[in-house]
Formats: C-alpha cells, structure tokens, sequence
C-alpha cells in the first residue's frame, strides 16, 4: 500500500482538521496492533486506520449512519486503492453499517477507533494538553467515568480483550503509538 497515494486521498475527502488527525491517530495504533496481532500485515492495518473515516464529511450521521465505512469503500475502489480485508474493517468498525466483525484486523479497528478520541478527551483537560501525560490508570480511572467523553463506545474499547489482548496492554500499546505521532496531533 502506497502510504503517499493515501493521504492524497484522505486530504481530499476530509477537511476538517480534527478527522485527519483522528484518522492519524487510529492509523498509528493500527500500526501498533498489527506488529503485535499480525505484522506480516502492518501496512495494511495502518492504511485501513489512516482511510477508515473517509466518507465522514458526506456522511449525514443523523439520517444514514448505515452509510458510514460503505461510502468509504466507494470512494477506495474508485481510487483503486485497497483490497477486501480493509473494506471489511472500514465497514464493520461502523455498527449501523450491518457488517459484522469476522476477523481480527476488523476486530482491531472496532476497539482503536473510539480508543484514540478517548485517549485525546484525557489529554486536552490536562493543564499541558499532552498525550506524554495521559497514562493507563488514566484512561482505566475515565473508563468508569460515563459521563466523561459520554459519546465513546467503551464496550468497542473494552472489545479487544476479545483478541486475547489485555485492555491495560491495549492502552499502553494505544498511548505509545499516539505519543509517537503526538506533534502531528498537536497533543
């Protein structure tokens, strides 16, 4: 996967600074997921983090959220870019989207999307606004929280376990790879 071909892409269908940096964000603990879960395939599950949110400025959540991750899938076979392991995981990271999670790298995406706007509601109501400030207790202690980021879909968080991965790893894994990236996130 031409990483290049792909933020040519994502530039040109997201403008809204924030969902670049979300898909930034999630493309990097893909990253990271894969190098643990599957890193024969590393690539692949960074470009299905980076392109996952693709369609959300032409998606309308409120009258067709089934749409979102499906419109994606439009515009990367118009693009000839991808293949069917990453449109089923752009389509099943989305719950309305009716496709279901059948296989790990889907599995993946479901819990690292909501995991980084989590991890970056804790950095911005820190004093520094870091990520290099956010740690595990952290995010464990905010988890029991629900009115703390009330939006995020903890259940999808906490579904990683189904992987065999421990949520605390899956944070820590999370936290390093968003600190990684953190001068691009602005975090």
């Amino acid at each position: 996967m031409n990483r290049e071909k792909a933020l040519q892409i994502l530039h040109k269908n997201l403008k809204s600074d924030h969902l670049i940096k979300h898909s930034y964000a999630v493309e990097s603990v893909m990253r990271e997921l894969a190098k643990r879960l599957q890193p024969d395939k590393e690539d692949l599950w960074a470009m299905t983090g980076l392109l996952h949110d693709l369609d959300a400025d032409i998606v309308d959540y409120t009258t067709a959220p089934q749409l979102h991750g499906l419109k994606t899938v439009e515009i990367l076979k118009s693009e000839n870019l991808g293949n069917d392991q990453m449109y089923s995981a752009i389509c099943a990271h989305n719950k309305e989207s009716g496709v279901e999670i059948s296989s790990v790298i889907d599995q993946a995406i479901f819990a690292a999307d909501p995991i980084t706007g989590f991890i970056t509601a804790i950095a911005l109501v820190y004093p520094d606004k870091k990520v290099s400030s956010v740690k595990v207790k952290s995010v464990t202690k905010r988890m029991k929280e629900l009115r703390f980021a009330a939006g995020a879909d903890r259940d999808a968080m906490r579904s990683i376990e189904k992987l065999g991965m421990d949520f605390n790893a899956f944070v820590e894994i999370a936290l390093k790879a968003m600190e990684s990236i953190a001068s691009d996130l602005g975090l």
